[in-house]
């Protein structure tokens, strides 16, 4: 009997185990554009336009996972700059995939490396309503530019006040007959904040996790 329940466990645990819960974040996905200038190889990013979410933020093509067009995270990240830059998945060689990366906020990103080949900066049909401009950023200059460190704090609050200043408890603590110290707000965590300043441009928060993430992989700090 023992051997059978070690037996079927161990065939029903995954094979891969992922992220517990992934199905409850907003599963998103960018792409992280890479393009030679010379032998150069430089990352493509985003001026977000103005009047849209985060607007004037610098950022990687990407958006949000659509069951009904994407088969896959990577079909989202492909999708999305086409729609944002112009460029065409035949002319996006994908190198692999990076590490999730799970936001405090409840997000999650699932970054793909590709290689743009064979079309210049200049031929991308940039969609203006969403795009406001493009970087074109040498590899090579966050190699030698570490990013500054900075630190927010997060608490769990069992409960928030709706607009009429009611307070709404979303963990009923005292009913549940949980620990009285759960009633307040607790945790209060470090939550690291990168930022690179490149001129004049503010490249920070998930943009520069990954970015630092893929340099500490693929080109190590010189």
């Amino acid at each position: 009997m023992i051997t059978e329940i070690k037996k079927s466990i161990k065939e029903s645990l995954p094979k891969y185990p992922g992220v517990s819960g992934k199905e409850r974040f907003f599963n998103s996905a960018v792409l992280v554009p890479l393009i030679l200038i010379g032998e150069e190889p430089c990352f493509i990013l985003e001026k977000r336009a103005k009047g849209i979410a985060q607007e004037g933020e610098i950022c990687f093509p990407g958006g949000g996972f659509d069951e009904q067009q994407d088969s896959s995270l990577q079909d989202t990240a492909l999708r999305e700059t086409k729609e944002e830059l112009g460029i065409p998945e035949d002319n996006i060689d994908i190198l692999g995939r990076l590490n999730t990366v799970i936001a405090a906020m409840g997000v999650s990103i699932d970054p793909f490396a590709g290689l743009v080949e064979n079309i210049d900066v200049d031929l991308f049909s940039i969609e203006k309503n969403e795009v406001e401009k493009l970087l074109v950023i040498p590899v090579s200059w966050f190699q030698v530019n570490q990013p500054e460190t900075y630190h927010v704090t997060l608490e769990v609050k069992p409960y928030y006040y709706n607009k009429n200043g009611e307070k709404v408890e979303t963990l009923p603590v005292k009913d549940l007959g949980l620990p009285d110290r759960y009633a307040n707000p607790w945790g209060c965590k470090k939550y690291r904040v990168l930022f690179y300043q490149y001129q004049g441009e503010k490249i920070w928060g998930l943009t520069a996790e990954i970015i630092d993430d893929f340099i500490s992989c693929c080109f190590p700090f010189t």
